[in-house]
């Protein structure tokens, strides 16, 4: 299940708030720009389809990484053992 600092996570990654549960009344914008309720509860439902293109990058990028070196994955783990 979405928490609201997950989303809050994703709508608003720099930080600069605070949040008490999981409901737009608990959010406490200090060092940001403030963002509506629509945008917050939308969020919940993108939620896990942002966080799952989060990991394919991050998944893309270490294959990418690993390519350049010329080594497996297997061999990346030995060297950081």
């Amino acid at each position: 299940m979405v928490t609201g600092g997950q989303v809050l996570s994703m709508l608003i990654p720099t930080g600069g708030w605070v949040i008490t549960g999981d409901e737009f009344e608990g959010i406490q914008f200090i060092e940001c720009e403030p963002i509506t309720k629509k945008q917050f509860t939308d969020g919940f439902a993108k939620y896990d389809g942002w966080r799952a293109k989060q990991i394919e990058d991050l998944q893309n990028a270490k294959s990418e990484l690993l390519t350049r070196l010329g080594i497996t994955a297997e061999e990346a783990q030995i060297l950081l053992s």
